[in-house]
C-alpha cells in the first residue's frame, strides 16, 4: 500500500477472536468495515484423562499478545500507523471456565474447555420428564465429561420445580455450561478451594482472564464480564441482568469470585502493555452473539446461521425473553452500551453439518478431500429420491430421539455415490429448516431471508439448495470475518471511542452474494417431508440397552478433526 492510503484510512479497530483451537488478532477500518490486517497462532487442547478436555490459560494469553504483535509489524509493512487503532474489541469461546489466583495472577488450574463451537456432538441435560436428553444448542466436536456426575447430583435437589434453573437463565442444567465447571473445580482441586477460602480466587470465562490480564492483571486488572459471556454461566439472571443468589447458592458457588457484569459495549480498561499500550479494550461478545452482531442483525426476526463442523443458529427476539417449547436455548444477544437496551436470542443448533462431509470422505471415502463433495453434487443436480439423516449419535432439535441412528434410504440400482454427496449437503439444509421452524413456532416471527456465514458457506451449491429448502432468500457476506468485525464494531461503538457508528444509516454497506430459491413452492415442500418420513424411519433403532449404553448414546462421538 502507498503512503498515501494512510491518510484516508481513517480510524481503526482491533478484534481479539480468541477460539478454542486458535487466537486472532484482526483490524478493520471503522469507516469501510475492510479487514486490514491480521494473524493467527494454533491453541493446544490437552487430554489429561480420557473425556478430560483443558487449555492452559497462560498459553491463551500469550498466543493474544503474539498476535497483536505480528498484526502491528504487518501493519507497519504496510504502511499503516498502528497509533490509528483507537479501541480493541474481544470475542471469545463460551463456557470455558478459569479461575486464578488474583494475589500472583497465575491460573489455579487448567481452563477447563467447553466444546469447539460449532460441531457435531450434544451433552447431556436434565429435561423436566427428568430424563435425560442433548442440551439444545450446544454441539461440540468434543466435549468435556467430568462434569456429568455433578448434573446428575445437582439434578437431584433441584427447588420447587425443574424449570429453577431454565426460568432464570434460559438454559437447561447441562455438563455444557460454567457453574457444573466451576462446582467440579471446588470439589476436586486443593488448589482453587484453599484459594476461595483465602479470598484470593477470581472466575471468569476466557473474556474475563484476558480482559483482566491485559488491563493490568495484579496491577489493577480489570476483572469483568460482558452479559452475553455470563449468560452461558448458568449463574447469571436474564431478566435482571445480574449474578443470581438463588443460583450461585444452589451451585455453590460464592459470590464474591465473579466477575463484574458490564454491557457488551464500554471502555472496560486499558491495553497496560506491548504495541498498543494505552489502547482501550472496549467491546466484548460471546462468539456468536459477535457474529449475530457481525451480520448486522440488529431487527427482530432476523437470523443468522454459521455453518462448521455444526451449525449454530441465533435469531434476534428484540427486548423479550422468547422460551422454547421445542429444546432451543434463550440467551443474550447484546447490549451495546450501558445505557442501550439489553437484546435476547433464540439459538439452536444443527449437530452435524461439516461432520457429514468429513464422514463421508474418512469413514466411506468416497471423497478424498471436503472440497469434491461440491463436484460430485453438481455432477448430477439431484439426489434422485435418496435421502440421508446422519443421526450418529441420536437426533437432537427438535426431536430429542436417544434411540435414532443414521441413514441413507430411497436408495436404487441407480444411486451412485455422487446422489449420496447431494443427500448429505440436502440434509445440513433440512435439519437448518427444522430449527428454524422451531424458532418460528417459538416466537411467532417468519424469517424473510437467513444470513449465514463459516466454512461451509464457499459451497455454492449448499448455499442454493438452503434457499431452495428454506424457500427464502440466503445471503452471505463477501467478508467472512463476522465474529471477528462484531467484537470490533461493539469496541468501535462504545461511549468515549466513538469511532464505529452503529445507526442503520451510517453502517458500511456490506457486498452480499444472495441466493434466491430456484424450485416452486410446492416442490420444497415436497422435498421437505420426504426428509420428515425419513428422519421417522430413522427413529427406535437402538430399543433396548443396559443403562450403561444409554449413558454412551448421550454422549459426543469423536469426529476426527482435520
Amino acid at each position: 500500500m502507498a503512503a498515501s492510503k494512510k491518510a484516508v484510512l481513517g480510524p481503526l479497530v482491533g478484534a481479539v477472536d480468541q477460539g478454542t483451537s486458535s487466537t486472532r488478532f484482526l483490524v478493520f477500518n471503522s469507516k469501510t468495515a475492510e479487514l486490514l490486517s491480521h494473524h493467527q497462532v494454533e491453541i493446544k487442547q490437552e487430554f489429561p484423562r480420557e473425556g478430560w478436555v483443558e487449555q492452559d490459560p497462560k498459553e491463551i494469553l500469550h498466543s493474544v499478545y503474539e498476535c497483536i504483535e505480528k498484526t502491528c509489524e504487518k501493519l507497519g509493512q504496510l504502511n499503516i500507523d498502528i497509533s490509528n487503532i483507537k479501541a480493541i474489541g474481544v470475542s471469545n469461546q463460551r463456557e470455558t471456565t478459569v479461575v486464578w489466583d488474583k494475589i500472583t495472577g497465575e491460573p489455579l488450574y487448567n481452563a477447563v474447555a467447553a466444546p469447539v463451537s460449532p460441531g457435531p456432538s450434544v451433552p447431556v441435560a436434565v429435561v423436566p420428564s427428568g430424563s435425560s436428553v442433548p442440551a439444545a444448542g450446544t454441539s461440540s466436536v468434543w466435549l468435556d465429561l467430568r462434569t456429568q456426575s455433578t448434573v446428575e447430583s445437582l439434578s437431584k435437589r433441584i427447588p420447587g420445580n425443574n424449570n429453577f434453573v431454565k426460568s432464570k437463565t434460559g438454559l437447561p442444567l447441562s455438563t455444557y455450561f460454567s457453574a457444573v465447571k466451576l462446582r467440579w473445580l471446588l470439589d476436586n482441586v486443593r488448589k482453587v478451594q484453599k484459594a476461595v477460602e483465602e479470598k484470593r480466587a477470581l472466575f471468569g470465562t476466557i473474556d474475563s482472564w484476558l480482559i483482566w490480564s491485559l488491563t493490568g492483571g495484579v496491577n489493577g486488572g480489570v476483572h469483568c464480564t460482558d452479559v452475553t459471556n455470563a449468560s452461558r454461566t448458568m449463574l447469571f439472571n436474564i431478566h435482571s441482568l445480574e449474578w443470581d443468589k438463588q443460583l450461585c447458592e444452589f451451585f455453590g458457588i460464592p459470590m464474591e469470585i465473579l466477575p463484574n457484569v458490564r454491557s457488551s459495549s464500554e471502555i472496560y480498561g486499558l491495553m497496560k502493555a506491548g504495541a498498543l499500550e494505552g489502547v482501550p479494550i472496549s467491546g466484548c461478545l460471546g462468539d456468536q452473539s459477535a457474529a449475530l452482531v457481525g451480520q448486522m442483525c440488529f431487527q427482530i426476526g432476523q437470523a443468522k446461521n454459521t455453518y462448521g463442523t455444526g451449525c449454530f443458529l441465533l435469531c434476534n427476539t428484540g427486548h423479550k425473553c422468547v422460551f422454547s417449547d421445542h429444546g432451543l436455548l434463550t440467551t443474550v444477544a447484546y447490549k451495546l452500551g450501558r445505557d442501550k437496551p439489553v437484546y435476547y436470542a433464540l439459538e439452536g443448533s444443527v449437530a452435524i453439518a461439516g461432520a457429514v462431509i468429513r464422514w463421508l470422505r474418512d469413514n466411506l471415502g468416497i471423497i478424498k478431500t471436503s472440497e469434491e463433495i461440491e463436484k460430485l453434487a453438481k455432477e448430477v443436480g439431484t439426489s434422485y429420491g435418496c435421502y440421508f439423516v446422519p443421526a450418529f449419535s441420536g437426533l437432537y432439535a427438535p426431536y430429542w430421539e436417544p434411540s435414532a441412528r443414521g441413514i441413507i434410504c430411497g436408495l436404487t440400482q441407480f444411486t451412485n455415490k455422487c446422489h449420496i454427496a447431494f443427500a448429505a449437503l440436502e440434509a445440513v439444509c433440512f435439519q437448518t429448516r427444522e430449527i428454524l421452524d422451531a424458532m418460528n413456532r417459538d416466537c411467532g416471527i417468519p424469517l424473510s431471508h437467513l444470513q449465514v456465514d463459516g466454512g461451509m458457506t464457499s459451497n455454492k451449491i449448499l448455499m442454493q439448495l438452503q434457499a431452495d429448502i428454506l424457500y427464502i432468500p440466503v445471503v452471505k457476506p463477501s467478508m467472512p470475518e463476522t465474529t471477528a468485525l462484531g467484537a470490533a464494531m461493539a469496541a468501535g461503538a462504545a461511549e468515549g471511542v466513538g469511532v464505529w457508528s452503529l445507526e442503520p444509516e451510517d453502517l458500511s454497506a456490506v457486498t452480499m452474494e444472495r441466493f434466491e430459491p430456484q424450485i416452486n413452492a410446492e416442490e420444497s415442500e415436497i422435498r421437505y417431508s420426504t426428509w420428515k418420513k425419513a428422519v421417522m424411519k430413522s427413529m427406535g433403532w437402538v430399543t433396548t440397552q443396559s443403562p450403561e449404553s444409554e449413558y454412551i448414546l448421550l454422549l459426543p462421538r469423536l469426529i476426527p478433526s482435520t
